[in-house]
C-alpha cells in the first residue's frame, strides 16, 4: 500500500490513542489489587499489515501498542490539502478475492454498498486511442466459463486495436503458470529472470507486450517488465487476472477514503473494545534487543511535538514481542539504526537492503464536469509519462454520492480527478505546476478530448520517493520472512515471505498485507508469547481465523498435476522447465 512521505508525517504533532485504563478490582481486605500483566506487543507500521497484527493481537488477549510516522495513522483525522480539500495517497481498489478484508467488515457492521462502488470497468489509452476496455467480468452479460476461457470470450471484442494473433501469443504464458509453484527451486529459478526475458522465450508477441502487458505491469506492480521477477509477475497476473472469469472485478471507494471508511472503524472497535494504544507521530528509530537472551524488548522512537518543537525521543520498554509491518523504506530506517537487530537477524539486513519505487500522486478540481466512459482508466505509451505508468480516477463518479465532501465542503463545480504516476521518479523531477499542466494539456486531452475544454480551480501534488515494494528479479530471497531469527519479532506487509502460511493473495495488494498481519500475529501468539513471562499458563493463545481465497479451478490443478509429472521425470537428465536456470 502507498504511503505517505515521510516529511508530509511531521505537518503537525501527532495523535496518540488510548482507551481509558482498566480499573484495579479491590481485594478482601480492600486494598487494590493489581491486574494481571498481559502479554505487551509493539506493532511496527499502522498499513493493512499493521492493523491486522494488531486486530489478531488484541483479540487474543495482548496489550497492543500501534505506532507510526503520521500524525493520526486511525483514519478519523481527514488528511487534507492546504485548501482544506480531502486527499489521499493513491488509488486503491478492491478486487474480487479479498475474503478476510471483507470479513472484517461485517464484523465491524461496515456494509460494502456503503464504502465500495459497483464493480467498475476499466479503460486502457494511449496516443492511439482507447486501446481496451476491462469489462465486470462477473456481469450477466457474459457466460460463467472455466478460465481462461470465459475472460477470452469476455473481452473479444474489448481490444480496439490489439489483433487476434498478438493476442494468442499469451498462450505460452498461461504454460508456466502451471510450472511457476512445481518446487522451491523452480520458483527460485524464475525468480531469477525478469518478465521480460520470460515473455521472449515464452513467445509472447513484441505488439501484446508493449501495448498491453507492460502497461498493465507499470500500474499493477509499478514497474516495466525488464526490471520485474518473473515470478512475481506471474503470480500478480494468475491472482488478479487468470485464477478465475471474473478475477479481474475490480471497485473503489465509495466515499471517503480507505482510512476514513475501512480503517477508522477498525481503529475504533480496537481502541473502545480492546484497549489498543495508537501513537501517531511516532517515528520508530530502533528496535531494542537483550543479545544476553536474543530477545526483543522495546522500541525506541522520535514522538512529534508539533511546528517548532523539538521532537521527543522515548521508549516503549518491556515489551514481549515486535511485529514489524514496514515497507522496505520503513525496514531500511528502522534496521539500520538497530545494530543488535541487524546483528540477530541478517535477514532483515537484506530485506533493508531492497530497493523501492518512487509515486506522484495529484488531486485535481475542475470548473466543469467531464465525460468519460468508466471512472478508472491507464494512460500507456505516452512520451509524457516518462517511463511511468499513468492512472487516473474520476472521483466525482465513483463517490457521486458525496460530491460535497470531495469539495471540501463547498459547493461542487464539476469533476475531481485523482492522477498518479508509477515508477514516476523522472515526473517527479517537474514543479508542481508543470506536472498538473502535464496532465491537462497533453495526456488526459490525448484520451478523452472532453479535458482540453476544461479548467483547473485546484490542485495538489504530492511525491512518494520508494513508497512501494519492488519486486525485483532475484529479490525472493532478500524479502523479510513472516518469522525472524528473533524469536519474538515477526514481519507484516504484502512483501513478506509467508512460507507455509502462504496465501493466494499476491503482489502489491492490501488483502495479502491484512493477511500477512493476521499471520505475523498467530506465529507470535503460538510461539514467542506462549512462552512469555506475562503468560503464566504457557498455553498458546488464540490464533485469528484466515480465510482463504477460492480454490484453483478443476483445469488448473490437473494442469499443474501433469506438468509436475513429466518434469519430475525430466529434472534428472537436466531437461525440467530449460527456459529457466
Amino acid at each position: 500500500a502507498l504511503a505517505p512521505p515521510r516529511g508530509a508525517s511531521r505537518r503537525r504533532a501527532g495523535v496518540v490513542v488510548r482507551a481509558a485504563a482498566a480499573k484495579s478490582k479491590p481485594s478482601a481486605d480492600g486494598t487494590a489489587a493489581s491486574t494481571e500483566r498481559k502479554p505487551k506487543v509493539a506493532v511496527v507500521g499502522a498499513g493493512w499489515g499493521g492493523f491486522g497484527a494488531a486486530k489478531a493481537l488484541c483479540e487474543a488477549g495482548c496489550d497492543v501498542t500501534l505506532l507510526d510516522g503520521i500524525p493520526d495513522p486511525t483514519g478519523m483525522t481527514p488528511s487534507t490539502t492546504p485548501t482544506g480539500k480531502p486527499f489521499e495517497y493513491g488509488t486503491r481498489g478492491f478486487w474480487k478475492d479479498y475474503p478476510n478484508i471483507e470479513a472484517t467488515l461485517a464484523e465491524l457492521g461496515v456494509r460494502e454498498s456503503d464504502v465500495f462502488s459497483d464493480f467498475t470497468a476499466s479503460s486502457f489509452f494511449s496516443p492511439d486511442g482507447l486501446e481496451a476496455t476491462a469489462p465486470v467480468f462477473s456481469s450477466s452479460d457474459y457466460p460463467q466459463l472455466p478460465s481462461p476461457f470465459g475472460q477470452v470470450f469476455a473481452t473479444f471484442d474489448n481490444f480496439k486495436r490489439l489483433p487476434l494473433e498478438d493476442r494468442v501469443t499469451m498462450v505460452g504464458l498461461l504454460y508456466a503458470m502451471l510450472d511457476l509453484g512445481r518446487d522451491d527451486e523452480t520458483f527460485e529459478a524464475y525468480d531469477r529472470m525478469t518478465a521480460h526475458d520470460l515473455f521472449i522465450r515464452m513467445g509472447l508477441s513484441k505488439r501484446l507486450v508493449d501495448d498491453f502487458i507492460r502497461p498493465t505491469l507499470l500500474v499493477g506492480l509499478f514497474k516495466p517488465p525488464e526490471e520485474l521477477s518473473a515470478a512475481v509477475t506471474m503470480e500478480l497476473l494468475y491472482y488478479y487476472a487468470l485464477a478465475h472469469q471474473d478475477s479481474f472485478d475490480v471497485r473503489w471507494i465509495s466515499k471517503g477514503t480507505v482510512a476514513s471508511s475501512l480503517i477508522a472503524p477498525l481503529a475504533e472497535r480496537l481502541v473502545k473494545k480492546h484497549k489498543l494504544t495508537v501513537l501517531g507521530g511516532c517515528r520508530v528509530e530502533e528496535v531494542v534487543v537483550d543479545e544476553s537472551t536474543g530477545l526483543a524488548t522495546g522500541v525506541r522512537f522520535v514522538r512529534s511535538a508539533g511546528k517548532g518543537k523539538k521532537p521527543k525521543t522515548e521508549t516503549l520498554a518491556d515489551v514481549d514481542a515486535v511485529v514489524l509491518a514496514l515497507g522496505a523504506k520503513g525496514m531500511r530506517g528502522v534496521v539500520g539504526s538497530s545494530p543488535a537487530l541487524a546483528r540477530a537477524a541478517p535477514e532483515l539486513s537484506r530485506a533493508a537492503s531492497l530497493g523501492g519505487i518512487d509515486v506522484v500522486t495529484t488531486r485535481i478540481w475542475l470548473d466543469r464536469y467531464v465525460a468519460v466512459e468508466n471512472p478508472a482508466n491507464v494512460l500507456s505509451r505516452f512520451e509524457g509519462l516518462r517511463g511511468a505508468g499513468g492512472t487516473f480516477f474520476m472521483l466525482d463518479q465513483l463517490q457521486k454520492n458525496d460530491e460535497v465532501a470531495l469539495w471540501g465542503g463547498e459547493e461542487p463545480k464539476g469533476s475531481v480527478l485523482a492522477c498518479d504516476f508509477y515508477n514516476g521518479g523522472a515526473v517527479a523531477c517537474l514543479s508542481d505546476d508543470d506536472i498538473i499542466d502535464l496532465l491537462m494539456k497533453e495526456l488526459l486531452p490525448a484520451a478523452v478530448p472532453g479535458f482540453k475544454e476544461a479548467k483547473v480551480l485546484d490542485a495538489h501534488v504530492v511525491r512518494c520517493p520508494g513508497a512501494v515494494t519492488w519486486f525485483s528479479p532475484g529479490s525472493f530471497n532478500c524479502r523479510p520472512p513472516l518469522k525472524t531469527s528473533v524469536r519474538n519479532v515477526t514481519c507484516a506487509g504484502d512483501w513478506v515471505r509467508m512460507g507455509d502460511k502462504e496465501h493466494g493473495a499476491k503482489g502489491l495488494c492490501q488483502e495479502r498485507a491484512f493477511v500477512s498481519g493476521l499471520e505475523a500475529a498467530n506465529e507470535l501468539s503460538r510461539g514467542a508469547l506462549r512462552l512469555c513471562e506475562a503468560n503464566e499458563k504457557k498455553a498458546a493463545l488464540r490464533e485469528h481465523v484466515v480465510i482463504p481465497v477460492r480454490a484453483d479451478e478443476t483445469q488448473v490443478v490437473l494442469g499443474r498435476a501433469a506438468n509436475k509429472a513429466v518434469m519430475d521425470a525430466l529434472k534428472p537428465f537436466g531437461l525440467a522447465s530449460p527456459w529457466v536456470r
